[in-house]
């Protein structure tokens, strides 16, 4: 069952990330049917390199990714219900976290969210090409939880203590 409950935790996120993945994949490919100047091209360039870095590398493959892993073990390791239910929502932190990680990750939604009303009133080609950047980032985000969750269950646990809730400081 705990087993189950991580593979629930892992594969709801995946599923939350790769439904944004295509939804906005859509809306980039769209942008390419409008005609594009020597503005359109930079601002992609430069948008997809900044997301890749910020979002993919730095927010996903540094901080999301090694986090939701960590506690999809804990899921597994010290599994309650409360967790197993909303084992995606544990393993994003959303509870049973410290106060600074629930501020950052309700801070972070309420943020995503407002991002989200916000890039509805961008018009094509310049929408596509911001979301061109965000599907980068996000792609990176999916392939960096399977990468460290198929290394996860082929090793020890070694996940940092401030990502494992209940666990005596090493």
């Amino acid at each position: 069952m705990a087993r189950l409950g991580s593979i629930w935790g892992l594969g709801g996120i995946l599923a939350i990330l790769a439904y944004a993945v295509f939804h906005l994949l859509g809306r980039s490919i769209e942008a390419f049917g409008y005609a594009w100047d020597w503005r359109h091209w930079t601002l992609l360039i430069f948008n997809t390199a900044f997301m890749a870095h910020s979002e993919g590398y730095m927010g996903f493959q540094k901080s999301f990714a090694p986090r939701v892993v960590a506690r999809a073990r804990v899921l597994h390791d010290r599994p309650s219900l409360l967790r197993l239910l909303l084992a995606p929502l544990f393993c994003m932190g959303y509870f049973h976290a410290t106060r600074r990680r629930l501020l950052s990750i309700y801070t972070l939604t309420l943020g995503i969210g407002v991002l989200i009303v916000i890039f509805q009133y961008i018009s094509q080609p310049w929408r596509g090409i911001l979301d061109s950047g965000v599907v980068v980032g996000l792609t990176w985000g999916m392939t960096s939880i399977v990468v460290l969750a198929a290394k996860a269950w082929r090793e020890p646990c070694t996940c940092p203590t401030r990502h494992c809730p209940g666990q005596p400081p090493r």
